[in-house]
């Protein structure tokens, strides 16, 4: 994994997500806020996390070179969230997302971990065009992008998923 990427901001490392990161994911996608915005991902046991990352996250950071990322706070060496860039299957272009365990929203990580991950879409992956998509009533995620620069482009919906979901993107400067 050392040949990946990892960046830095102020406060955070934001680093690609192993399997050793199972534990911190399995907390992560059972969280309260995952599962109303995200989803259930059938995520349920150690064993599950694991096989979630080596199944679905590694083979895109193999093939791409970006994926999943683990969100480490400086200060202590604490994992408190994850964003990442994703080749989403029902999506034209690289799709960011965000989600952060409860007890760390609300401090600027997103906003500082999302910045950094977006700049360096543009910067180090040469991606021109950045979606993210959201569900209508993710009133804070939302409010994130448009801070972040994103514009609302359409409603969309994706694969497998019965949710109509808001579609927003930006463009390098």
């Amino acid at each position: 994994m050392s040949n990946y990427k990892s960046f830095e901001t102020e406060r955070l490392v934001i680093r690609p997500m192993v399997v050793t990161d199972a534990t911190f994911f399995l907390k992560l996608v059972n969280s309260p806020k995952w599962i109303q915005y995200i989803g259930d991902r059938n995520v349920h046991s150690l064993k599950d996390a694991q096989d979630y990352i080596q199944i679905k996250m590694i083979p895109q950071l193999e093939r791409l070179g970006f994926g999943n990322n683990c969100v480490v706070r400086k200060q202590d060496g604490v994992i408190i969230g994850s964003c990442g860039l994703y080749d989403r299957d029902g999506l034209e272009g690289i799709d960011i997302g965000y989600a952060f365990l409860p007890e760390f929203e609300g401090a600027g990580y997103a906003f500082e971990s999302v910045s950094k991950l977006k700049e360096m879409a543009f910067d180090e992956f040469s991606i021109s065009v950045l979606n993210a998509i959201t569900l209508p009533e993710n009133e804070a995620s939302k409010k994130l992008l448009i801070k972040l620069g994103f514009e609302f482009q359409k409603m969309v919906q994706i694969p497998n998923d019965p949710e109509k979901l808001m579609l927003f993107s930006a463009t390098r400067n």
